[in-house]
């Protein structure tokens, strides 16, 4: 039986493993998914070797509306930001 994503958004850091010195080393993530399939999700979107953490950090209602307008589907990631 499949398990399923939930409707909660989990924001996940990703570390590059082959980035040039001038290029930012982590990415923010966000999966529509729970915490403990997550980075599964996101490590699959990115490059082979990439790691990926949890971030713990409750989000505002405005950052909430903002990610529901990208209008993901349970399971979907999106990259945040580069930092």
């Amino acid at each position: 039986m499949a398990e399923s994503f939930g409707s909660s958004f989990t924001i996940v850091e990703v570390t590059a493993d082959d980035l040039s010195p001038s290029e930012p080393k982590k990415q923010l993530w966000i999966a529509l998914a729970k915490p403990s399939q997550a980075l599964t999700v996101v490590l699959a979107a990115v490059p082979e070797g990439w790691t990926a953490e949890l971030v713990v950090q409750n989000l505002t209602e405005e950052q909430q509306r903002t990610l529901e307008g990208l209008n993901l589907k349970p399971g979907d990631v999106y990259r945040l930001t580069s930092k």
